[in-house]
């Protein structure tokens, strides 16, 4: 698997990926990774799952869970002015800028590392002039045709949340499954090992009526 593709699944609106993405960017520097913004609400609706943003106790645990995690790591973080927020202008904004290095990394420091709101066009004004991205550009039907079929693809390929770092067909979901998706990328042998092998084929022993 070392010399397995690489697709980064991530979503703005999502501070565990703005965590991941600090340890991906010095990958970047030795591997080509396809960067692919999408909408974490379709994937959860396809899932039928709800966000942790969205489960009372969950919600406020996480954020503390994230400044948490963000302070051990050593990584500026300020919550924007609201969350959930809508995160489809910035996903928009990064494909209107090519949806390089350079852009989302842009638009995760102004959302996450400047606490800056990323839910409107107008919000995000002093982005757009220095990505140099026409507002129309966030509106235009290429953009928003372009993000649904990057969700699409997505749900397609099996990613059931954000960040998700996929190896080829393997998918490493969560900022806390880096080192693990680093590990498989090194030693292509590892989930291939016996016991890899036969969790992954488990049965299962009791469903929970709904």
């Amino acid at each position: 698997m070392s010399g397995a593709a690489l697709t980064w699944y991530f979503d703005f609106i999502s501070p565990f990926s703005y965590l991941q993405w600090q340890k991906l960017k010095p990958l970047l520097r030795e591997r080509r990774v396809q960067l692919v913004p999408i909408v974490f609400a379709a994937v959860l609706d396809a899932c039928g799952q709800k966000g942790p943003a969205e489960i009372p106790g969950k919600r406020e645990f996480t954020y503390r869970h994230v400044l948490w995690l963000a302070r051990q790591e050593g990584v500026p973080l300020r919550f924007p002015p609201a969350h959930p927020f809508n995160p489809l202008p910035a996903l928009r904004l990064s494909l209107a800028a090519g949806t390089t290095p350079e852009a989302v990394d842009s638009v995760f420091d102004w959302i996450w590392a400047q606490g800056r709101a990323g839910d409107s066009i107008e919000a995000l004004a002093p982005l757009l002039a220095a990505l140099d991205v026409a507002a129309e550009a966030l509106d235009s039907d290429a953009t928003k045709a372009e993000l649904r079929r990057n969700t699409d693809a997505a749900i397609a390929a099996g990613v059931y949340g954000v960040p998700t770092l996929a190896l080829a067909d393997q998918l490493f979901w969560g900022n806390d499954a880096h080192d693990f998706a680093l590990a498989a990328l090194r030693d292509p042998a590892l989930l291939s090992e016996a016991e890899m092998q036969r969790v992954g084929q488990l049965p299962v022993g009791l469903q929970r009526r709904r």
